[in-house]
């Protein structure tokens, strides 16, 4: 909470922070009193900004077509790059996660992932370029298991606990009173669709809030990460994701998922399309009202909203 009021401006202290939580709302405050506080004994070291970066994926909305993938800043914290989507995707996570954090603030001397298939372009990539890095000396990547990848599996229970889980109830709940379908492909589709856009501006206010918090003995992420890595290069250097794809390619003689859709897309036209996705706003303009109303335990918006996708949907097609 603290974070997320210094990133729109607050100035608030913890203390004071506090006392109004128990105020005015005791259950969220009992439930953090009642945590127990995540203690990892292995030692991590990270030099600089632009030691290490870590990047991991968030797969528990996967049943319903909701993928996170963020990437972190061993030294600093910093959550520095972050996408949603559908299913996992070598094209999308190289292109708004990888490339878009060496863009922003400059190349890692190793990338540090998990053994999933889904990182292999960003690794490709990095070992391309990785001449260009600060440190050289060092490997350019290393893939370990998942409890392993330290600094990035930290910021999972705060997205969890802020974004998943409320979704999830909501979803689950449909479920249980049948009023969903999940065999139905165009069911499939809608809630993807609508979950991945929930959860983006979830996952958003989550990094937002993240970046400007204290973390104890460390400092706040956002100004420990200010400098940027010391090691910059040309956006030349890193193509889109359809041309890093054909690359892999012909490289290694493989071939990769381009587009991931949770259930199938069931417009015939980019008109029809459009003509639904102008109907649902017009009934619902503004989404994060949606969110709200659902990371406060009220359902029944977020609900009625993908039911209403749904019945527009099957109208269009």
């Amino acid at each position: 909470m603290t974070g997320y009021l210094s990133s729109i401006g607050v100035c608030a202290g913890e203390c004071r922070v506090g006392k109004i939580l128990r105020e005015i709302h005791q259950p969220y405050h009992e439930f953090r009193r009642q945590g127990a506080r995540n203690l990892n004994p292995i030692p991590y070291n990270a030099e600089y900004m632009g030691h290490k970066i870590h990047l991991d994926q968030n797969e528990k909305l996967v049943m319903f077509g909701v993928t996170h993938v963020v990437a972190v800043d061993g030294y600093s914290s910093k959550i520095v790059a972050n996408a949603t989507m559908p299913v996992k995707n070598n094209l999308v996570i190289y292109e708004e996660v990888y490339r878009s954090a060496v863009v922003n603030h400059g190349m890692w001397d190793q990338v540090r992932v998990d053994h999933g298939k889904e990182f292999y372009m960003c690794l490709y990539m990095q070992e391309m370029l990785s001449r260009h890095r600060y440190n050289p000396s060092r490997p350019p990547y290393l893939q370990t298991t998942s409890k392993r990848n330290l600094r990035v599996e930290r910021i999972w229970p705060e997205v969890n606990n802020r974004v998943n889980y409320p979704l999830k109830h909501a979803l689950v709940h449909m479920l249980d009173q049948e009023v969903l379908n999940m065999e139905d492909n165009l069911t499939k589709f809608c809630i993807s669709n609508l979950t991945c856009q929930l959860s983006q501006i979830g996952l958003g206010r989550v990094v937002q809030s993240w970046n400007a918090h204290r973390i104890p003995g460390r400092g706040i992420p956002n100004e420990l990460a200010a400098g940027g890595c010391p090691a910059k290069i040309s956006e030349e250097l890193l193509p889109n994701a359809s041309v890093v794809a054909n690359m892999y390619e012909q490289d290694f003689g493989s071939s990769l998922t381009w587009e991931s859709v949770f259930g199938t897309d069931p417009f015939s036209s980019e008109e029809d399309r459009c003509h639904a996705e102008q109907d649902f706003a017009d009934t619902y303009p503004d989404i994060s009202l949606l969110f709200n109303h659902v990371v406060n335990n009220d359902y029944t918006p977020f609900q009625d909203a993908l039911l209403h996708l749904i019945n527009v949907t099957q109208r269009y097609v």
